[in-house]
Protein backbone atom coordinates (compact mmCIF):
# COMPACT_ATOMS: atom_id res chain seq x y z
CA UNK A 1 0.00 0.00 0.00
CA UNK A 2 2.36 2.85 0.98
CA UNK A 3 6.07 1.16 0.69
CA UNK A 4 8.52 4.11 0.50
CA UNK A 5 9.18 6.39 2.92
CA UNK A 6 9.43 10.61 2.13
CA UNK A 7 11.29 11.31 5.47
CA UNK A 8 14.23 9.21 4.57
CA UNK A 9 15.21 11.82 1.75
CA UNK A 10 18.68 13.35 1.89
CA UNK A 11 17.99 16.74 3.92
CA UNK A 12 21.12 18.65 4.99
CA UNK A 13 20.84 20.85 7.50
CA UNK A 14 22.41 24.37 6.77
CA UNK A 15 24.93 25.35 9.53
CA UNK A 16 26.29 29.17 9.38
CA UNK A 17 29.98 29.17 11.39
CA UNK A 18 30.54 31.92 13.51
CA UNK A 19 32.43 35.33 11.67
CA UNK A 20 33.61 37.83 14.05
CA UNK A 21 34.71 41.53 13.08
CA UNK A 22 38.23 42.80 12.37
CA UNK A 23 37.70 45.00 16.13
CA UNK A 24 36.97 41.68 18.29
CA UNK A 25 39.95 39.81 16.75
CA UNK A 26 42.47 42.31 18.30
CA UNK A 27 40.70 42.76 21.31
CA UNK A 28 43.17 40.78 23.30
CA UNK A 29 40.56 40.51 26.49
CA UNK A 30 38.04 38.79 24.69
CA UNK A 31 38.07 35.46 25.22
CA UNK A 32 38.69 32.93 22.37
CA UNK A 33 36.14 32.03 19.78
CA UNK A 34 34.39 29.00 19.90
CA UNK A 35 34.84 26.58 17.14
CA UNK A 36 32.59 26.24 14.36
CA UNK A 37 29.61 24.22 14.45
CA UNK A 38 29.94 21.54 11.71
CA UNK A 39 26.69 19.33 10.98
CA UNK A 40 28.85 16.34 10.35
CA UNK A 41 30.22 15.70 13.54
CA UNK A 42 26.91 16.28 16.00
CA UNK A 43 23.85 15.82 16.14
CA UNK A 44 21.61 18.65 15.63
CA UNK A 45 18.29 17.37 16.96
CA UNK A 46 17.70 14.91 19.47
CA UNK A 47 17.44 10.93 18.28
CA UNK A 48 15.35 9.32 19.92
CA UNK A 49 15.27 5.09 20.31
CA UNK A 50 12.26 3.76 18.91
CA UNK A 51 9.66 1.48 20.81
CA UNK A 52 6.34 2.76 20.49
CA UNK A 53 5.97 2.29 16.75
CA UNK A 54 7.32 -1.44 17.17
CA UNK A 55 4.96 -2.11 20.12
CA UNK A 56 2.16 -0.45 17.83
CA UNK A 57 2.84 -3.52 15.09
CA UNK A 58 3.04 -6.04 17.61
CA UNK A 59 -0.11 -5.10 18.99
CA UNK A 60 -2.17 -4.80 15.72
CA UNK A 61 -0.72 -8.52 14.96
CA UNK A 62 -1.32 -10.13 18.13
CA UNK A 63 -4.97 -8.43 18.25
CA UNK A 64 -5.16 -10.34 14.78
CA UNK A 65 -4.56 -13.52 16.30
CA UNK A 66 -6.81 -12.87 18.79
CA UNK A 67 -9.72 -12.47 16.41
CA UNK A 68 -8.85 -15.43 14.28
CA UNK A 69 -8.91 -17.32 17.30
CA UNK A 70 -12.09 -15.93 18.59
CA UNK A 71 -13.55 -16.59 14.74
CA UNK A 72 -13.16 -20.34 14.69
CA UNK A 73 -13.89 -20.92 11.27
CA UNK A 74 -14.75 -24.33 11.34
CA UNK A 75 -16.65 -24.38 14.41
CA UNK A 76 -18.56 -21.68 13.42
CA UNK A 77 -18.68 -22.03 9.60
CA UNK A 78 -22.44 -22.85 8.23
CA UNK A 79 -21.25 -25.12 5.55
CA UNK A 80 -18.60 -26.66 7.67
CA UNK A 81 -15.09 -26.64 8.18
CA UNK A 82 -14.46 -28.12 4.57
CA UNK A 83 -15.17 -24.56 3.35
CA UNK A 84 -12.40 -22.84 5.30
CA UNK A 85 -9.17 -21.69 3.89
CA UNK A 86 -6.21 -23.68 5.36
CA UNK A 87 -8.25 -26.08 7.45
CA UNK A 88 -4.67 -27.23 8.92
CA UNK A 89 -4.47 -24.09 10.97
CA UNK A 90 -7.30 -25.22 12.83
CA UNK A 91 -9.63 -22.81 14.81
CA UNK A 92 -7.24 -20.30 13.07
CA UNK A 93 -7.79 -20.79 9.51
CA UNK A 94 -9.86 -18.54 6.93
CA UNK A 95 -13.33 -17.73 6.17
CA UNK A 96 -14.07 -19.10 2.31
CA UNK A 97 -12.36 -16.55 0.00
CA UNK A 98 -16.19 -15.75 -1.39
CA UNK A 99 -16.67 -14.19 1.91
CA UNK A 100 -13.44 -12.71 2.75
CA UNK A 101 -10.66 -12.47 -0.14
CA UNK A 102 -8.23 -11.16 2.76
CA UNK A 103 -7.55 -14.28 4.16
CA UNK A 104 -9.29 -13.36 7.38
CA UNK A 105 -12.33 -13.68 9.80
CA UNK A 106 -15.83 -13.01 9.15
CA UNK A 107 -17.81 -9.77 9.33
CA UNK A 108 -19.55 -10.75 12.58
CA UNK A 109 -16.52 -11.36 14.44
CA UNK A 110 -14.97 -8.19 13.42
CA UNK A 111 -18.32 -6.60 14.69
CA UNK A 112 -18.04 -8.48 17.80
CA UNK A 113 -13.80 -7.03 18.13
CA UNK A 114 -14.95 -3.37 17.45
CA UNK A 115 -15.12 -2.62 14.00
CA UNK A 116 -16.91 0.33 12.98
CA UNK A 117 -20.25 0.48 13.02
CA UNK A 118 -21.85 4.06 12.19
CA UNK A 119 -25.49 2.33 13.56
CA UNK A 120 -23.78 1.08 16.97
CA UNK A 121 -22.12 4.20 17.63
CA UNK A 122 -25.08 6.77 16.57
CA UNK A 123 -27.86 4.55 18.00
CA UNK A 124 -25.82 2.69 20.87
CA UNK A 125 -23.48 5.40 21.84
CA UNK A 126 -20.73 3.04 20.75
CA UNK A 127 -17.85 6.14 20.41
CA UNK A 128 -15.21 4.17 21.31
CA UNK A 129 -15.60 2.07 17.65
CA UNK A 130 -14.26 5.05 15.95
CA UNK A 131 -10.62 3.90 18.08
CA UNK A 132 -10.91 0.45 18.49
CA UNK A 133 -11.24 -0.25 14.41
CA UNK A 134 -7.85 1.01 13.49
CA UNK A 135 -6.47 -1.65 15.38
CA UNK A 136 -8.27 -4.47 13.81
CA UNK A 137 -7.79 -5.73 10.66
CA UNK A 138 -10.24 -7.72 7.81
CA UNK A 139 -7.06 -10.44 6.64
CA UNK A 140 -3.57 -11.48 6.39
CA UNK A 141 -3.06 -9.15 3.23
CA UNK A 142 -4.74 -5.96 5.14
CA UNK A 143 -2.40 -6.24 8.14
CA UNK A 144 0.73 -7.38 6.66
CA UNK A 145 0.41 -4.46 3.50
CA UNK A 146 -0.28 -1.78 6.56
CA UNK A 147 2.22 -3.34 9.25
CA UNK A 148 5.23 -2.59 6.86
CA UNK A 149 4.38 0.73 5.68
CA UNK A 150 3.84 1.65 9.62
CA UNK A 151 7.52 0.34 9.56
CA UNK A 152 8.85 2.48 6.57
CA UNK A 153 7.30 5.51 7.90
CA UNK A 154 6.66 5.42 11.60
CA UNK A 155 10.20 4.14 12.64
CA UNK A 156 11.71 6.86 11.10
CA UNK A 157 9.36 10.27 12.27
CA UNK A 158 9.77 8.45 16.06
CA UNK A 159 13.41 8.70 16.21
CA UNK A 160 13.01 12.22 15.23
CA UNK A 161 10.20 13.61 17.32
CA UNK A 162 9.75 10.88 20.51
CA UNK A 163 6.97 8.60 21.14
CA UNK A 164 4.63 11.18 22.77
CA UNK A 165 4.32 12.98 19.97
CA UNK A 166 4.16 10.21 17.59
CA UNK A 167 1.90 7.92 18.94
CA UNK A 168 -0.46 10.87 19.40
CA UNK A 169 -0.11 11.63 15.83
CA UNK A 170 -0.88 8.02 15.26
CA UNK A 171 -4.44 7.68 17.07
CA UNK A 172 -5.81 11.29 16.69
CA UNK A 173 -5.10 10.56 12.58
CA UNK A 174 -6.82 7.53 12.96
CA UNK A 175 -10.21 8.72 14.88
CA UNK A 176 -10.26 11.20 12.12
CA UNK A 177 -9.88 8.98 9.74
CA UNK A 178 -13.08 7.18 11.28
CA UNK A 179 -14.92 9.99 11.85
CA UNK A 180 -14.93 10.92 8.31
CA UNK A 181 -15.15 7.31 6.93
CA UNK A 182 -18.88 7.10 9.32
CA UNK A 183 -20.36 10.62 7.94
CA UNK A 184 -19.65 9.42 4.47
CA UNK A 185 -20.00 5.68 4.90
CA UNK A 186 -22.74 4.81 7.05
CA UNK A 187 -23.52 1.19 6.18
CA UNK A 188 -21.08 -1.75 6.32
CA UNK A 189 -18.18 -2.38 8.81
CA UNK A 190 -15.00 -0.22 8.76
CA UNK A 191 -11.57 -1.68 10.03
CA UNK A 192 -7.52 -1.04 9.19
CA UNK A 193 -5.25 1.52 10.55
CA UNK A 194 -4.82 3.00 6.77
CA UNK A 195 -6.31 6.65 8.09
CA UNK A 196 -3.78 6.64 11.00
CA UNK A 197 -1.05 5.55 8.54
CA UNK A 198 -2.09 8.39 6.32
CA UNK A 199 -1.76 10.76 9.22
CA UNK A 200 2.08 10.20 9.59
CA UNK A 201 2.36 11.24 5.59
CA UNK A 202 0.06 14.00 6.15
CA UNK A 203 1.94 15.05 9.33
CA UNK A 204 5.51 14.21 7.25
CA UNK A 205 4.29 17.15 5.03
CA UNK A 206 3.56 19.33 7.30
CA UNK A 207 6.64 18.97 9.44
CA UNK A 208 8.68 20.12 6.11
CA UNK A 209 6.12 22.85 5.78
CA UNK A 210 6.63 24.49 9.28
CA UNK A 211 10.57 23.57 9.42
CA UNK A 212 10.97 25.00 6.14
CA UNK A 213 13.84 27.00 6.56
CA UNK A 214 16.04 24.25 7.83
CA UNK A 215 15.94 21.97 5.06
CA UNK A 216 18.63 22.12 2.56
CA UNK A 217 16.93 19.77 -0.51
CA UNK A 218 13.36 21.18 0.89
CA UNK A 219 11.49 20.98 -2.65
CA UNK A 220 12.84 17.74 -3.67
CA UNK A 221 11.30 16.38 -0.35
CA UNK A 222 8.13 18.55 -0.93
CA UNK A 223 7.82 16.95 -4.71
CA UNK A 224 8.74 13.09 -3.38
CA UNK A 225 5.78 13.92 -0.68
CA UNK A 226 2.65 15.14 -2.80
CA UNK A 227 3.89 12.24 -5.34
CA UNK A 228 3.26 9.47 -3.03
CA UNK A 229 0.34 10.76 -1.14
CA UNK A 230 -0.93 11.54 -4.52
CA UNK A 231 -0.91 7.73 -5.49
CA UNK A 232 -2.07 6.20 -2.90
CA UNK A 233 -5.34 8.52 -2.45
CA UNK A 234 -5.49 7.27 -6.12
CA UNK A 235 -5.62 3.89 -5.14
CA UNK A 236 -8.40 4.65 -2.84
CA UNK A 237 -10.76 5.25 -5.89
CA UNK A 238 -10.70 1.45 -6.51
CA UNK A 239 -14.35 -0.09 -5.31
CA UNK A 240 -13.79 -1.79 -1.74
CA UNK A 241 -11.43 0.81 -0.83
CA UNK A 242 -12.63 3.46 2.06
CA UNK A 243 -10.83 6.71 0.73
CA UNK A 244 -12.88 8.81 3.03
CA UNK A 245 -10.67 6.98 5.94
CA UNK A 246 -7.49 7.86 3.95
CA UNK A 247 -8.45 11.69 3.46
CA UNK A 248 -10.06 12.08 6.92
CA UNK A 249 -6.73 10.57 8.13
CA UNK A 250 -4.49 12.74 6.14
CA UNK A 251 -6.03 16.08 6.84
CA UNK A 252 -6.21 15.18 10.74
CA UNK A 253 -2.35 14.19 10.26
CA UNK A 254 -1.92 17.62 8.38
CA UNK A 255 -2.94 19.53 10.98
CA UNK A 256 -1.70 17.40 13.52
CA UNK A 257 1.67 17.82 12.26
CA UNK A 258 1.73 22.00 12.56
CA UNK A 259 1.13 21.39 16.04
CA UNK A 260 3.24 18.40 16.90
CA UNK A 261 6.15 18.37 14.62
CA UNK A 262 7.09 22.23 15.00
CA UNK A 263 11.00 22.15 15.62
CA UNK A 264 12.96 25.33 17.19
CA UNK A 265 14.45 27.83 14.45
CA UNK A 266 18.47 26.85 13.59
CA UNK A 267 19.68 29.67 15.10
CA UNK A 268 18.27 28.91 18.49
CA UNK A 269 19.53 25.83 18.46
CA UNK A 270 23.09 26.58 17.28
CA UNK A 271 23.63 29.19 19.81
CA UNK A 272 22.73 27.04 22.96
CA UNK A 273 24.92 24.39 21.41
CA UNK A 274 27.97 26.72 21.02
CA UNK A 275 27.36 28.18 24.20
CA UNK A 276 26.98 24.41 25.98
CA UNK A 277 30.17 23.37 23.91
CA UNK A 278 32.21 26.12 24.92
CA UNK A 279 31.11 27.65 27.49
CA UNK A 280 31.21 30.67 26.07
CA UNK A 281 27.92 32.78 26.10
CA UNK A 282 27.00 34.14 22.74
CA UNK A 283 24.26 36.47 21.32
CA UNK A 284 21.07 35.31 22.55
CA UNK A 285 18.00 34.28 20.19
CA UNK A 286 15.33 36.20 21.75
CA UNK A 287 12.46 33.76 19.73
CA UNK A 288 12.95 29.52 19.69
CA UNK A 289 10.55 29.74 16.76
CA UNK A 290 10.23 32.01 13.80
CA UNK A 291 6.83 34.36 13.97
CA UNK A 292 5.41 32.17 10.34
CA UNK A 293 5.75 29.15 13.27
CA UNK A 294 3.35 30.57 15.67
CA UNK A 295 1.31 31.35 13.13
CA UNK A 296 0.50 28.17 11.39
CA UNK A 297 0.59 26.40 14.95
CA UNK A 298 -2.56 28.71 16.19
CA UNK A 299 -4.15 28.43 12.98
CA UNK A 300 -3.84 24.22 12.63
CA UNK A 301 -4.86 24.11 16.18
CA UNK A 302 -7.96 25.20 15.95
CA UNK A 303 -9.01 23.98 12.65
CA UNK A 304 -8.38 20.61 14.36
CA UNK A 305 -10.62 21.28 16.97
CA UNK A 306 -13.30 22.59 14.56
CA UNK A 307 -13.25 19.58 12.35
CA UNK A 308 -13.24 16.61 15.27
CA UNK A 309 -16.00 18.40 17.56
CA UNK A 310 -18.19 18.99 14.49
CA UNK A 311 -17.56 16.06 12.66
CA UNK A 312 -18.88 13.99 15.66
CA UNK A 313 -21.43 15.90 16.39
CA UNK A 314 -22.47 15.78 12.79
CA UNK A 315 -21.96 12.12 13.34
CA UNK A 316 -24.04 11.38 16.42
CA UNK A 317 -27.02 13.38 14.68
CA UNK A 318 -26.97 10.21 12.23
CA UNK A 319 -25.87 12.97 9.30
CA UNK A 320 -25.17 11.42 5.79
CA UNK A 321 -22.84 14.35 4.30
CA UNK A 322 -23.80 12.15 0.73
CA UNK A 323 -27.38 14.12 1.47
CA UNK A 324 -25.35 17.82 1.65
CA UNK A 325 -22.41 16.49 -1.63
CA UNK A 326 -23.81 15.03 -4.41
CA UNK A 327 -20.24 14.38 -6.19
CA UNK A 328 -18.15 13.78 -2.71
CA UNK A 329 -19.16 9.98 -2.98
CA UNK A 330 -16.53 9.90 -6.20
CA UNK A 331 -13.62 10.57 -3.65
CA UNK A 332 -14.15 6.84 -2.70
CA UNK A 333 -14.66 4.86 -5.42
CA UNK A 334 -15.44 6.51 -9.55
CA UNK A 335 -16.87 3.69 -11.54
CA UNK A 336 -15.77 2.51 -14.52
CA UNK A 337 -17.08 -0.37 -16.97
CA UNK A 338 -14.79 -3.07 -15.41
CA UNK A 339 -16.46 -2.52 -11.90
CA UNK A 340 -19.65 -0.97 -10.08
CA UNK A 341 -19.57 1.01 -6.78
CA UNK A 342 -22.72 0.73 -5.86
CA UNK A 343 -22.93 -1.87 -2.84
CA UNK A 344 -24.54 -4.80 -3.22
CA UNK A 345 -28.40 -6.04 -1.99
CA UNK A 346 -28.92 -9.49 -1.86
CA UNK A 347 -31.93 -10.50 -1.07
CA UNK A 348 -33.15 -13.69 0.73
CA UNK A 349 -36.56 -15.82 1.81
CA UNK A 350 -35.96 -18.60 4.94
CA UNK A 351 -38.25 -21.22 5.63
CA UNK A 352 -38.15 -23.17 8.86
CA UNK A 353 -38.04 -26.78 8.93
CA UNK A 354 -38.44 -28.45 11.95
CA UNK A 355 -34.71 -28.02 14.02
CA UNK A 356 -33.59 -26.40 9.95
CA UNK A 357 -33.59 -23.35 8.12
CA UNK A 358 -33.84 -23.39 4.48
CA UNK A 359 -32.38 -19.76 2.94
CA UNK A 360 -32.87 -19.46 -0.66
CA UNK A 361 -31.13 -16.32 -2.71
CA UNK A 362 -34.29 -14.75 -4.40
CA UNK A 363 -31.35 -13.32 -7.08
CA UNK A 364 -30.07 -16.57 -8.48
CA UNK A 365 -32.65 -19.19 -6.79
CA UNK A 366 -29.47 -20.71 -4.91
CA UNK A 367 -30.75 -22.56 -1.72
CA UNK A 368 -29.40 -24.61 1.37
CA UNK A 369 -30.39 -25.97 4.80
CA UNK A 370 -28.65 -24.65 8.04
CA UNK A 371 -29.52 -25.81 11.66
CA UNK A 372 -31.20 -23.66 13.11
CA UNK A 373 -28.43 -23.34 15.99
CA UNK A 374 -26.44 -21.86 13.84
CA UNK A 375 -28.74 -18.87 12.19
CA UNK A 376 -31.21 -17.62 15.19
CA UNK A 377 -29.59 -14.21 14.90
CA UNK A 378 -29.51 -12.05 12.11
CA UNK A 379 -26.29 -11.52 11.71
CA UNK A 380 -25.66 -14.84 10.82
CA UNK A 381 -28.81 -15.02 8.13
CA UNK A 382 -27.17 -11.98 6.27
CA UNK A 383 -23.71 -13.38 6.15
CA UNK A 384 -26.04 -16.70 4.75
CA UNK A 385 -27.40 -15.13 1.81
CA UNK A 386 -24.27 -13.06 1.21
CA UNK A 387 -22.38 -16.01 0.93
CA UNK A 388 -25.41 -18.01 -1.08
CA UNK A 389 -26.44 -14.69 -3.70
CA UNK A 390 -22.14 -14.75 -4.30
Amino acid sequence: MMGSDPSSANFEVKVHPRRDTAAQRHMSSSPPDPPAVNDRNFSLFRRWLPWLVPTFVGANIVLFIVTMYINDCPKHSFTGSSSCVAPFLGRFSFQPLKENPLLGPSSSTLGKMGALEVDKVVHRHQVWRLFSCIWLHGGVVHVLANMLSLVFIGIRLEQEFGFVRIGFLYVISGFGGSLLSALFIPEGISVGASGALFGLLGGMLSELLINWTIYANKLAALLTLIVIVVINLGVGILPHVDNFAHIGGFVSGFLLGFIFLIRPQFKWVSSRHRNSSSGHAGPPVKYKHKPYQYVLWVISFVLLIAWLVTGLVLLLRSVNLNDHCSWCHYLSCVPTSKWSCKAQQFYCESIQMGNQLNITCLSNGKSDIFPLSKTSSTDAQQQICSQLCN
